[in-house]
Parts: structure tokens; sequence; C-alpha cells
């Protein structure tokens, strides 16, 4: 489904599960899709645990760019559909999302969408080669429990402990999270079902 934001319009793609108890709304970083191996192994494995998984294509990729912008107009893009998202699900509780530029997205709108947690994949801490630029504040800000889950190998850099509700480093994996996604999805849904009364396995 096309959402209309103020920079533009978004994508959804939404799958339901089929006794919904929680909405996951889950997006991609700056050069990628939302059918990035990982994005689409959570999205399976929270299918099975009562959650509805959209996959929001960002206006700036619609575009055609290959860079988000300004932070904030990404930002209010993003609340904008979640907004609409939230309001043809009435009632279930949300849950956001995304790898990399998308994790950073998720974590700075975190309080003012109403979310109850943060899924982070590949939370890029700094540029490559750059750690004096640190993100971790807007790990920090997201004002819910965060689970960041990162590669030993990531060039990006990876989180403290102390900055996340659960920091989870697969030995390995790059930035990308692709040699074995299944287990990005099984982190997940591990740390949701902890986390949420209403995650449950079928």
């Amino acid at each position: 489904m096309q959402i209309a934001t103020p920079h533009g319009p978004a994508l959804a793609e939404l799958d339901e599960a089929s006794d919904p108890r929680f909405l996951l709304v889950l997006t991609h970083g700056s050069a990628g899709g939302v059918d990035a191996p990982d994005l689409l192994a959570v999205r399976e494995a929270v299918l099975g645990v009562g959650g509805s998984v959209a996959r929001v294509v960002q206006p700036f990729r619609l575009r055609g760019a290959r860079a988000p912008g300004p932070a904030a107009k990404q930002d209010e893009a993003w609340l904008a559909v979640v907004a609409v998202l939230r309001e043809r699900r009435p009632g279930l509780p949300l849950v956001q999302g995304g790898r990399s530029n998308g994790a950073r997205v998720a974590c700075r709108t975190a309080r003012a969408a109403g979310a109850e947690a943060v899924i982070a994949l590949a939370f890029p801490l700094h540029p490559p080669g750059k750690p004096e630029r640190s993100r971790v504040e807007e790990l920090r800000a997201a004002g819910t429990p965060v689970l960041v889950v990162s590669g030993d190998r990531d060039p990006f850099g990876v989180p403290d402990e102390a900055d996340a509700a659960r920091l989870v480093v697969l030995p390995g994996e790059g930035h990308e999270l692709k040699k074995d996604p299944a287990r990005v999805g099984e982190e997940v849904v591990r740390w949701l079902v902890e986390r949420l009364p209403y995650a449950k396995p079928r």
C-alpha cells in the first residue's frame, strides 16, 4: 500500500499474522531494500509469534535516492507512515525497527511513535574508520527498550552492551547480517517473547 507523507509517498508491504497481537514496522538501510535477508528472516519469525509485519520503503528510496537526506525530514515521513499503519490496525501495540540507517530512524522516532520496543539490526554506531563520530546518543535516546543485533565484523562498529536493553553480537557476521539471517530472526523473537506478554509462539 502507498502512504502519503510530507516528503513524498512511501510504500508499505504488510504481512498479517493469523491472530495479530502486535504490529512490527520495519525499514531498510540507506542503500538497501525491504527484501534484505535479515529483514525477511525477522518477518518470518515474528509472524510466528503473532506479529503482523509492515516492511516500509521510505520516500527517498522510492525516489531512487541512495542517501536519506536530513534526519528531521526522514523522521517526519516515518512518523506519518507509522500513524497511518496504526490507524488501520487499531489497538495493536507497536514495535518498530530497521537495519542500519533504518535502525537509526526507529530509535530516533520511537518515543514520538509510541513504540513499546525497538529492533535495531546492524545499528551503524559510526561511519567506517571514524569512531569519533559516534551515533550512540540516538540509541540511548530511544526512550523504550532496544534490541541491537550486530555482527562482530561490522565496520560500522558495535554498540556497548550498556546502551541497549539487549545486545546480540553474531560471530563472523558483517554489516549485512546475511551469513545466517535465520539466526537474526531467532534472536529477535526470543527477545520479543521475553519482553512482550502478548508475543507468543503459535
